[in-house]
């Protein structure tokens, strides 16, 4: 006999006199209710003996499918509407081009993470429902209390060591924190303290992030960045003037250019270069970055809503995109999806392929690529006046804090001249 599922999202959530819509129907089979509305813990399966937990909940939604918002510290990040098709629950992370997939059944269920298109390997992950934990505590009272900014040096696998910032805070046993590179932040890490070991891990929908140091007498942390392939060691020390380099100064004009340009097309095979017409004697706002990348999600959910607050003021923003796939169909897809998320009106084109190298050789008058995503604001005139690179986003507080001022300052300035 065929199973039934019965999907239990409360009627209410839909109006109390609605009918069952396509997506509801299709949920309406099983002999046991299967509920997903609810706060759920997963766990990845990094690799033997590693396992990195996440946290989400699946709210009822208005538009028929519920949806999932990935909790990181204090943020509630959406990843997508769910869908249920006959004993598999999928999770489309739309954001990334990914996906979760479990089998149905009750209590823990099983799956993976993989791309929507089903290439590449997959990531073994276990969900459970009701459970808003993140570590387990064992009941060992944290040894200290590492709030605070820190000296961080990641050590490099090429023999060249990272200088970083860390930004810790704790309350109690809970930790959530995160890292400044010179190539963008960790975005949200939340964890745990036991004893004298700390834990801290994100997922939003894109890769996973996993850390774990132990609290040294004198305050050091040392640990490592556990990733599914290899770990990278760490150490720390608080540093309340921890900075990175000056982010206007590491990519820059080569010498021999006076100006910046490009011809790109968008989605639509329409070119789009500096010289035309719309961006005459505008101030003009270039981002390179991609769909892919979590720093360049974060510039743009603050650049689509601040371009839109500020266009009529004389300025322009364009995007160059760096994509993992350059077919039509994909692209359409990916930059759609982004524009319609942020409510993006400016100007999207694309670069070519996600490499950095590949960005450097098509953008020839910059003296280097480093990060996705690199800033450059232009003049009236069409001249360069800074380039910044990477991006400090919300996670980083004080640091976003100022990044914006000086964003809104430096814009300030080039209209008036």
């Amino acid at each position: 006999m065929r199973k039934i599922f019965l999907f239990t999202v409360m009627l209410a959530a839909f109006g109390a006199q609605a009918q069952p819509n396509e997506y509801e129907q299709e949920l309406a089979v099983h002999t046991a209710p299967f509920s997903a509305i609810g706060s759920w813990r997963g766990v990845f399966q990094l690799r033997p003996g590693v396992e990195v937990p996440f946290n989400f909940e699946i709210r009822p939604s208005g538009e028929g499918a519920p949806v999932l918002f990935f909790r990181n510290g204090e943020e509630w990040f959406e990843g997508g509407h769910i869908r249920l098709t006959g004993d598999s629950l999928f999770i489309p992370l739309d954001q990334f081009d990914n996906e979760l997939a479990f089998a149905v059944g009750e209590g823990v269920l099983a799956g993976s993470l993989r791309k929507q298109d089903r290439s590449g390997a997959a990531l073994a992950v276990r969900i459970e429902p009701n459970n808003t934990v993140r570590f387990p505590e064992t009941g060992a009272a944290a040894a200290a209390n590492i709030s605070g900014t820190y000296s961080v040096t990641f050590a490099g696998r090429d023999g060249k060591d990272e200088q970083v910032v860390g930004i810790f805070k704790q309350n109690g046993k809970k930790l959530s924190g995160t890292f400044l590179r010179i190539t963008g932040d960790s975005r949200y890490l939340e964890g745990l303290v036991e004893g004298n070991t700390f834990y801290l891990s994100s997922f939003y929908g894109s890769g996973v992030s996993y850390y774990k140091g132990t609290i040294g007498a004198d305050g050091r942390l040392t640990g490592e960045n556990i990733g599914a392939r290899r770990s990278q060691a760490f150490t720390a020390v608080a540093d309340a003037h921890a900075a990175l380099p000056d982010a206007y100064k590491l990519t820059y004009l080569k010498p021999g250019y006076s100006s910046f340009d490009f011809s790109f097309p968008d989605v639509d095979g329409r070119v789009v270069s500096l010289k035309d017409k719309k961006f005459s004697n505008k101030v003009v706002i270039v981002t390179i970055g991609g769909t892919w990348c979590p720093n360049c999600v974060d510039e743009t959910a603050f650049l689509a809503p601040w371009y839109a607050a500020n266009r009529a003021r004389g300025i322009e923003v364009v995007s160059i995109q760096y994509e993992r796939q350059l077919d039509t169909a994909f692209l359409r897809k990916v930059i759609g999806r982004q524009r319609q998320r942020y409510g993006i009106t400016y100007d999207q084109v694309i670069g070519g392929i996600a490499d950095k190298q590949v960005v450097a050789n098509s953008l020839p008058s910059l003296n280097t690529f480093l990060a996705f995503p690199t800033t450059i604001f232009i003049d009236k005139q069409g001249r360069v006046a800074r380039i910044h690179t990477g991006y400090t986003g919300p996670a980083t507080g004080a640091y976003y804090a100022e990044f914006k001022k000086e964003f809104d300052q430096e814009v300030s300035d080039l209209l008036k001249q």
